[in-house]
């Protein structure tokens, strides 16, 4: 079984090495370019690809993947609306992903990002850096006893949902399918109650042609009063200009964003000796509420073990025919 594996990181062939150890049948070749129509011809020889949140696999892609030879396409992630299933459907590749590798990393991030943005974690830490001790602009609220709004309610969302109820929240819940798991500790209501309610909004729903822009200039005039928007799972969720609308209209008390539109030149990158092309991204790094992070929702040592695991785990299942429950179909 050869893999080809694309825009490497250091950490990645870290974890992947180690999990490696385990199946000597399974070869792997490492790149630090991204999967795109352009870089798609080197599998050529490779069994499968392996690729990330912010490759391009779309139907140029596909197709050059096809020419290559490959047969498979290995998501090292949840998420795959960067990959059109359509396309490999007809050339015949199977795509396969990885659902569960730690719902608590992202949700302990969404709390992270949260927690830090009521209690202006970022401007405390450059005041103090700068022996300016005053706490001017610091002011936070009690999460304790407040309303909890969690949108999407998978395993990372329950995951949101508990660490919110050990806050002393009340939760309430949004989704097309109720979870079983999250009984008792959530009240399911309509999108519109859970945001008129909701002193913290989290959002933990995929990315479909239903969910687009869920998050827009709409949504957000029935988002109650000051309260904090998180988004750790996809950018598209969120519609950004009317976001920067809602904060300069001073909507929120704070939004804390893993992931947002735009956000593909920048993740996992260097770009600090760079001037940013998207004025969007710019903007939203000039507000003092808001706080962004680079993608880093999933990044503990936990989820990247579990990430290696199940990514090889799928290359071998895919290669004895087996029925896997982590293949994606369009």
């Amino acid at each position: 079984m050869k893999i080809l594996f694309y825009d490497t990181k250091s950490y990645d062939q870290q974890f992947f090495e180690i999990a490696g150890e385990k199946y000597p049948e399974i070869e792997i070749e490492y790149l630090k370019t991204d999967l795109a129509p352009r870089t798609a011809p080197l599998a050529a020889g490779y069994d499968a690809v392996c690729g990330f949140v912010n490759s391009d696999i779309g139907a140029g892609t596909i197709r050059a993947l096809k020419d290559a030879g490959v047969k498979l396409i290995l998501m090292r992630c949840a998420g795959f609306n960067n990959v059109d299933l359509e396309w490999a459907g007809k050339c015949g590749i199977t795509v396969m992903r990885v659902p569960g590798y730690s719902p608590e990393a992202v949700a302990e991030h969404a709390m992270a990002l949260a927690l830090a943005v009521n209690r202006r974690l970022h401007k405390a830490y450059v005041k103090v850096r700068e022996n300016d001790f005053s706490l001017n602009g610091l002011l936070g609220f009690n999460f304790y006893g407040k309303t909890a709004g969690i949108i999407g309610t998978g395993k990372i969302g329950a995951a949101m949902v508990r660490i919110c109820r050990g806050f002393g929240m009340r939760v309430l819940a949004y989704d097309v399918c109720q979870n079983p798991a999250i009984a008792g500790l959530a009240e399911y209501t309509e999108l519109a109650v859970l945001l008129r309610e909701s002193d913290l909004v989290s959002l933990h729903c995929p990315l479909t042609d239903d969910t687009y822009h869920l998050i827009c200039r709409d949504t957000i005039a029935q988002i109650k009063e000051g309260a904090i928007l998180v988004n750790t799972s996809r950018g598209a969720l969120v519609k950004t200009e009317d976001l920067i609308e809602g904060i300069r209209a001073r909507k929120f008390f704070g939004v804390g964003l893993d992931v947002y539109e735009e956000e593909t030149p920048n993740v996992f990158e260097d770009r600090s000796d760079q001037i940013l092309e998207h004025s969007v991204t710019a903007r939203l790094l000039s507000f003092p509420n808001v706080i962004i992070t680079s993608h880093q929702g999933f990044f503990t040592k936990e989820a990247l073990e579990a990430i290696a695991h199940t990514t090889l785990l799928n290359s071998l299942a895919w290669e004895r025919g087996e029925k896997s429950p982590n293949t994606v179909e369009g």
